[in-house]
């Protein structure tokens, strides 16, 4: 379904009971975010909410993207898993051999439904020009400040346009914006990222760089934008293909080198100029749910604002999960899994990501395995795939299962598994913001092979010892002051993996403490333990994993545990250190982020006006959960 324009979205949302509207004054600095953050954790996503008094001339529209169902109807489907069955539709169909003219003939209606996909560039301004600031300045904007240790506001759902400048082609990215001045941001793209290397021709020319950013529009522009796509694929054409109609572009009034959607809400154009001097962009609160730390970016010159009448301001924001950004990544998900199915990897069956992996941490992939060796070949070719080349934790599973059943899943993979030969690291480029990198951009990656295993693919001597379910976790603690918390549950259910909160006191701490819980006889059979920072309650599965998965490094971090007995055969456990990494212990020369939490006046400010938001009953401040888990105020612990 194409949406007319973002008020159309609104009025569909509205209309499905997925919208409150917000008449009481709330401050763009922190306090839309606390209450969006509310919101976003509620089961099933909560509402979108449009903040109708912000202090300025423009409303603001949070969480639009925030649920199952607001997905679906912003990319016009009933369930997300339709896309991907029409793009397997489509592969199949232009694959197939053509043995007649009769053939050929029936694919004609689809080529012309290509083609209807295809954007067009129309003369003229569009509604996105309706008016046009006379002197641009974004302050006139509700930028929104996220968190309380923010470097300052940030525009948060930028549609960003560049282009190459010796083959002309386009690309639209999202990358934050802090905003600096009147007419002045920061342009944070990563140097992965298809715009940075834009920026990097230009410098080769010693030319200023046109750029445009879109805000509003037709809802599938934004997650078009963030889509892993194929560096010459127009994601206009992903758009066009989503709504079913071609997206109309006009041409931009300062920077015509670049066009825009003719019907977003806000432009915003301008030049990143290559002799500019980068600017100290940050800290801002990520996706991860830490602190991005303050680094260099290329300055964006603001050279025009222009918006149609009666805009609205998208934005969203990031921190601990869940938040929108899971809905977004759970499109990307469905709709990606078919061509990485029919083009890289045929034999995946299903894909996950967990929301505790944030992206690209965790991803679990089941396969159809046929042979020996076959989920080395899948690893290798997913971590050569893509975006997927940021994955961290990658968990192969094969079989009837359904994967998005985890206690399923983890009794399959640990049925399958033996520590010692089926779990493979590699280092590869990672993630930017993954903090857990001893150098930045570059770290350790692991694939645990969970699948059922071939003869070629055992080792005989590995004794699989089943693990005894009747002790506490009193246990461990009373042997070991170190260990604050320890998590049982999947050894209840007869999984062979424990979490352990400890608090390090010492170099290679874990280590020693690894070897002494796996030689304790009461634990043989164990096949993996967790370790996370004594600060979190390893009770509380979701957290644990959340915590675990950022600050592990795998190639970096783990230690395998192999026992022989007097018969030749072997158990073995997995040990792999999720906890903080400090120089002091760790020799870790980077800077730690600290987690994202809201501060005390923020969350006392909108408890003492949630009654007059109209949007139900009270709801407590999620980042009350996390407080005792910071180290100090500050954004770098």
């Amino acid at each position: 379904m194409a949406f007319k324009n973002q008020q159309h979205f609104i009025e569909t949302l509205e209309k499905n009971g997925e919208l409150l509207r917000i008449q009481t004054f709330v401050d763009p600095h922190l306090e839309i975010a606390e209450i969006t953050d509310r919101m976003s954790k509620q089961p099933g996503g909560g509402k979108a909410l449009l903040f109708e008094n912000a202090g300025y001339n423009f409303p603001v529209l949070m969480n639009a993207y925030g649920s199952e169902k607001r997905i679906c109807l912003a990319l016009g489907v009933n369930q997300l898993d339709e896309i991907a069955q029409e793009i397997e539709g489509l592969f199949k169909l232009i694959a197939s051999p053509k043995e007649s003219i009769i053939d050929k003939l029936k694919l004609l209606p689809r080529l012309s439904e290509f083609a209807s996909w295809m954007p067009k560039v129309k003369k003229g301004r569009g509604a996105c020009q309706e008016v046009v600031m006379s002197t641009p300045d974004i302050t006139k904007l509700p930028v929104i400040t996220c968190w309380p240790k923010d470097g300052g506001p940030f525009v948060t759902l930028p549609v960003i346009h560049t282009k190459d400048p010796i083959t002309n082609t386009r690309n639209v990215g999202m990358y934050r914006m802090q905003v600096f001045g009147p007419a002045l941001t920061g342009m944070h793209w990563h140097k992965h990222k298809v715009s940075a290397k834009h920026f990097n021709e230009y410098k080769k020319l010693n030319k200023r760089m046109p750029v445009a950013v879109a805000l509003g529009g037709d809802p599938v522009y934004a997650y078009s934008a963030t889509a892993p796509l194929p560096e010459n694929v127009d994601e206009y054409m992903l758009a066009g293909f989503l709504r079913k109609r071609k997206v109309e572009l006009v041409k931009c009034i300062t920077q015509p080198e670049i066009e825009v959607p003719a019907d977003a809400d806000f432009i915003i154009e301008g030049y990143v100029d290559p002799d500019d001097e980068l600017i100290w962009e940050g800290p801002f609160g990520d996706h991860t749910g830490y602190y991005s730390l303050p680094d260099w970016y290329p300055r964006f010159h603001i050279t025009a604002i222009t918006h149609k009448k009666n805009p609205v301001y998208p934005a969203t924001i990031v921190g601990i999960p869940p938040q929108e950004d899971a809905w977004l990544g759970k499109a990307t998900e469905r709709i990606f899994l078919a061509p990485i199915k029919m083009t890289l990897v045929p034999e995946i069956a299903d894909m996950d990501m967990p929301v505790e992996g944030v992206f690209h941490n965790l991803v679990i992939t089941k396969i159809k395995k046929d042979y020996a060796g076959q989920g080395l070949k899948v690893m290798n070719a997913m971590w050569g795939a893509g975006q997927m080349m940021f994955n961290k934790i990658l968990v192969l599973a094969s079989g009837e299962i359904k994967i998005q059943n985890y206690l399923t899943l983890a009794k399959e993979v640990f049925k399958n598994l033996n520590p010692a030969t089926d779990i493979s690291f590699s280092a590869g480029p990672m993630d930017v913001l993954d903090h857990s990198c001893s150098k930045l951009g570059f770290g350790g990656k692991m694939c645990i092979d969970g699948t059922h295993k071939f003869e070629e693919e055992m080792d005989e001597q590995f004794e699989e010892v089943k693990i005894d379910t009747s002790w506490n976790e009193n246990l461990l603690i009373l042997h070991f002051p170190e260990i604050k918390s320890v998590n049982i549950s999947l050894i209840k259910n007869e999984i062979p993996c424990l979490i352990v909160g400890v608090e390090k006191n010492k170099i290679g701490h874990i280590k020693e403490l690894h070897e002494q819980v796996c030689n304790m006889e009461t634990l043989k059979g164990l096949k993996m333990i967790l370790y996370v920072e004594h600060t979190v309650n390893a009770g509380d599965l979701a957290t644990a994993l959340w915590r675990f998965c950022n600050n592990l490094d795998p190639k970096r971090d783990f230690h395998l545990f192999k026992k022989y007995n007097e018969n030749g055969k072997y158990i073995a456990c997995m040990g792999l250190d999720g906890t903080r990494k400090t120089k002091e212990y760790d020799n870790f020369q980077r800077d730690w982020p600290n987690i994202i939490v809201a501060d005390d006046k923020t969350i006392t400010a909108v408890d003492a006006k949630w009654d007059r938001l109209g949007i139900g009953s009270f709801i407590a401040s999620p980042s009350l959960k996390y407080k005792d888990q910071l180290y100090g105020e500050e954004a770098a612990v």
